[in-house]
C-alpha cells in the first residue's frame, strides 16, 4: 500500500514524498533478500554443524576397538597384515601382534625312472605367515598405518586358517 506524504521545504513549497516511499519500497525489497541469505546461511550453518557432529561421532565410535580380535588390513599396495587393532584415529589405524603372507620358492628335486635324482630343479611357491619384528632392520610389532592407504579390514573368524597359524606359532613360542 503506498502512502503519499506532502511535506513543506524550507521555502514553504510543498512537495510529494513519493520518490521516498519509492525508495523505501526498495529498501524494504532488499531488506527481504538480506533475510533470505540470512535464512540460507543459518540453515547451511545448521547441516554442517550436524555433518560435523556425524563425522565425530562415528570417529569415536570407530575408536572403540577392543584389541581382541583378529584383523585382516589390506593396503592399497596389495600388503596385507594381521593384526589387532589397538587405536583408529580419522587419520590412521594402530596395529600390534603383526603378521604378514610371504610367498617362499621351496625348491623340488625331479627323479629320473631309475630313482635318483636329477640336477635339474623346479621350485613350488608357498605362502608362509611371517611374524613382524624378525626382519633385518628389527622393527617393533607395533605399526601406525594412514588411512587413505587402508583398501578394507576384516574381522577374522576364530577358525581362520590365519588365526589357526598365529596359534600355533604362538603356542610353539611359549614351548621355547
Amino acid at each position: 500500500m503506498k502512502m503519499i506524504y506532502s511535506k513543506k521545504t524550507s521555502e514553504g513549497d510543498e512537495y510529494s514524498n513519493e520518490a521516498g516511499d519509492a525508495a523505501a519500497e526498495v529498501c524494504c525489497q532488499k531488506g527481504h533478500k538480506g533475510h533470505k541469505i540470512l535464512l540460507i546461511v543459518v540453515l547451511l550453518a545448521i547441516i554442517l554443524g550436524g555433518v560435523w557432529c556425524a563425522y565425530v561421532y562415528n570417529a569415536s565410535k570407530i575408536a572403540k576397538v577392543s584389541g581382541k580380535d583378529w584383523q585382516a588390513v589390506f593396503l592399497i599396495n596389495g600388503q596385507v597384515y594381521f593384526g589387532k587393532v589397538n587405536a583408529v584415529s580419522p587419520k590412521t589405524v594402530s596395529l600390534s601382534d603383526i603378521y604378514y603372507l610371504q610367498v617362499v620358492q621351496k625348491p623340488l628335486q625331479q627323479t629320473q625312472q631309475g630313482g635318483t635324482a636329477t640336477a635339474d630343479q623346479t621350485a613350488s611357491q608357498e605362502l608362509t605367515l611371517i611374524k613382524l619384528g624378525n626382519e633385518l632392520h628389527g622393527p617393533t610389532d607395533a605399526m601406525t598405518i594412514n588411512r587413505d592407504q587402508i583398501l578394507l579390514t576384516e574381522k577374522l573368524k576364530k577358525d581362520s586358517k590365519v588365526v589357526q597359524a598365529i596359534s600355533t606359532y604362538l603356542n610353539d613360542q611359549k614351548k621355547k
